[in-house]
């Protein structure tokens, strides 16, 4: 993802010229977002539908498949969603400097690289029922974890080649295919779900192998329309053994990336382990990782590729971020029944709805606020921002409202509200206290350069 820099929010002496200007930009922003919004939403709700089915087979396999959902996050799609990120600032820079044949290079390196860092994550995935119950888990729903992840293993694989597709392509503005490719996968995966999970009565290992199947769909249809379509044929010159060049440069970059973006995803699901040690772990289990779905799916969909120019985009977030807050409100005694038959679960969902709404608008303005970072190169300081929001400020926090203000469920949510408002503020420091965009312009320059091959 990029920031233009080129062409800087432009100002004007009469406020009716601005107010043009201003709305010119918005509407740019949309036409892009809009798709990408789409795509985006309907990507990520692929692992909660399928924990939406498996929730109509009762609290136990309810939570056994949230509290694998939540581990896979931590030790699995959060570190390749971290990694990938860095094609937002390769390819994006590159696209920038007209060297579109880089673009494809960058992407099959980072293919490359998340292929090989996907092998040592599924050797913790295959242990996740005995890891869980060391952490000191309910032993049945640390069994079912570890069987619901244990079929879930291809998904790793497919899951890291469709974000570096997604991050090829969007980096380009080409976001119209991507969510028709996500509209198509997500209409197919609820079918899919439906026969695995009660056709084929193959249950929660039903909706984990419905995952891998689905992001196979999704990167499958991205990768044809990449070799096939005329919008990439400048991007996509075919396989190049360039991939395998200077893998070290790229990991500088991949590394703080996928640590920035675990620092965050980390403190949500850290939430789920913790609510495991609630009292009555399956009810408390089952209700926090329902909000913690529904939180990270919207705020996915903002538009955090659209960051043409960061004051509007950051204006249109605070306006998407407040009405869905509003419609969480609204609808906050529905959202459990897609999830769960149990009124306990349904009762204890519409509460959590009330402290949920304001951390999605907090959630909406972060991610535009991170893309201006990663659109920059500046991985690391976002790593320390989300370190310093979450682990010093959010999981502590979340402590004590659970523990000792004694508030459950709720306190836990409300320590991660603290998180995010911490680090939004801290990410509006960084990214408007300092102006100097030229120099951020050189750095993009000089990173793109000398990664170029001495023959293209």
């Amino acid at each position: 993802m990029e920031l233009s820099m080129e062409q800087p929010l432009p100002s004007a002496s009469g406020k009716g010229t601005a107010l043009l200007q201003v709305t010119s930009e918005a509407k740019k922003q949309v036409r892009l977002a809009a798709p990408l919004i789409v795509g985006c939403l309907l990507q990520n709700v692929i692992q909660m539908i399928s924990v939406m089915f498996v929730g109509h087979l009762g609290e136990l396999a309810l939570a056994s498949a949230s509290m694998a959902t939540s581990f896979a996050i931590v030790t699995g799609f959060s570190f390749l969603t971290g990694m990938s990120c860095s094609l937002e600032t390769l390819c994006g820079q590159a696209f920038g400097a007209n060297q579109d044949h880089m673009l494809g290079v960058y992407k099959q390196r980072a293919m490359v690289v998340l292929g090989v860092a996907s092998v040592p994550i599924a050797a913790v995935w295959a242990n996740t029922g005995w890891i869980l119950l060391r952490l000191g888990q309910d032993p049945e729903i640390a069994a079912g974890a570890g069987l619901y992840i244990r079929w879930m293993l291809p998904s790793l694989l497919f899951y890291g080649w469709l974000q570096c597709h997604v991050r090829f392509l969007q980096t380009q503005k080409i976001v119209v295919p991507m969510m028709v490719s996500s509209g198509v996968t997500a209409a197919n995966h609820v079918l899919v779900c439906w026969a695995l999970v009660y056709k084929l009565d193959m249950g929660i290992k039903g909706a984990a192998v419905a995952n891998s199947i689905s992001f196979l769909t999704n990167v499958s249809i991205l990768a044809l329309y990449v070799r096939l379509s005329p919008s990439c044929k400048t991007t996509w010159t075919g396989f190049s053994c360039q991939a395998f060049d200077d893998i070290p440069a790229f990991m500088k970059l991949a590394v703080p990336s996928a640590i920035m973006v675990c620092m965050e995803w980390w403190s949500f699901e850290v939430l789920v382990l913790l609510a495991g040690l609630l009292p009555n772990p399956k009810l408390s289990t089952a209700v926090l990782s329902i909000c913690t779905r529904v939180s990270n799916e919207l705020g996915a969909g903002r538009p955090r590729a659209a960051l043409l120019a960061a004051r509007v985009v950051i204006l249109l977030a605070f306006l998407v971020g407040t009405s869905e807050g509003l419609l969480l409100i609204l609808v906050r005694h529905l959202w459990g029944h897609a999830y769960s038959k149990d009124q306990e679960v349904v009762a204890s969902v519409a509460k959590m709805m009330l402290i949920l709404a304001p951390s999605v608008l907090f959630d909406g303005l972060q991610y535009v606020l991170s893309g201006i970072v990663r659109g920059c190169g500046r991985q690391k300081i976002g790593a320390l921002v989300n370190f310093v929001a979450y682990y010093l400020v959010g999981i502590p926090a979340a402590l004590v409202f659970t523990f000792v203000c004694h508030l459950g469920v709720q306190g836990l949510w409300l320590g991660i509200v603290s998180g995010l408002v911490t680090q939004t503020l801290l990410l509006l420091v960084i990214s408007f206290g300092t102006n100097n965009w030229e120099k951020q312009a050189m750095n993009a320059k000089d990173r793109i350069f000398t990664s170029l091959p001495t023959e293209p």
